[in-house]
C-alpha cells in the first residue's frame, strides 16, 4: 500500500500545478473511489473534518505554508513507484472526473456530503475541527444512492 504523499505526488504528475485544496480534496476522492470499488483504502493515512473541507494531516505537514504546488515540491521525499496500478487507476480516474473544478469547487462539494458533514456534528461552520471521517463512513455514502458526486455517478 502506498502513503499519502506518494499518491499526492502522482496527482500532481497528472494536474501538474493546483491549489493545496485541490490536491487534498482530489487525494480524499481518489481514496473514497478506492474504498467504493475495492472495499480498501489506497493508503493508511485518513482524512479530517476540517472548515474547508476533509484535509489529511500528513499531507498537510507536506505543503504547509504553500498556496499552489507542483509536481516535486511536497516538503517529505515521496516516491511515486510506490503508486501500484490499482491506486493509479483510481486517481487517473478522479482526475479526469474531478480535474476540472477547481479547489473551492471540490470543497463546496465536499461541505454538501454526509461523510464531512456528519463528522463535523456539533462543530460551528468555520470552527476548527480534527475529528477523523471514517472509512466506513466514506464507502457507506459514496456507495449510495444519496451520492451526487460525479465521481460516483461516473462509476
Amino acid at each position: 500500500m502506498a502513503d499519502v504523499l506518494s499518491v499526492a505526488e502522482y496527482i500532481l504528475s497528472k494536474t501538474g500545478y493546483v491549489s493545496t485544496m485541490k490536491l487534498q480534496k482530489l487525494a480524499f476522492c481518489s481514496n473514497a473511489l478506492s474504498l467504493v470499488n475495492d472495499g480498501v483504502p489506497l493508503f493508511p493515512e485518513r482524512f479530517q473534518a476540517w472548515a474547508n473541507g476533509p484535509v489529511c494531516r500528513e499531507l498537510f505537514q507536506a505543503h504547509r505554508g504553500k498556496f499552489i504546488i507542483g509536481p516535486g515540491e511536497l516538503k517529505t521525499p515521496s516516491v511515486v513507484s510506490k503508486i501500484d496500478a490499482h491506486a493509479r487507476v483510481r486517481v487517473d480516474k478522479t482526475v479526469c472526473v474531478l480535474g476540472d473544478y477547481d479547489g473551492n469547487d471540490l470543497s463546496e462539494l465536499t461541505h454538501k456530503e454526509a461523510p464531512w458533514r456528519d463528522a463535523r456534528r456539533g462543530c460551528e461552520e468555520n470552527e476548527r475541527c480534527d475529528a477523523v471521517i471514517s472509512n466506513e463512513a466514506i464507502r457507506a455514502f459514496y456507495s449510495s444512492a444519496e451520492c451526487a458526486n460525479p465521481l460516483f455517478s461516473a462509476t
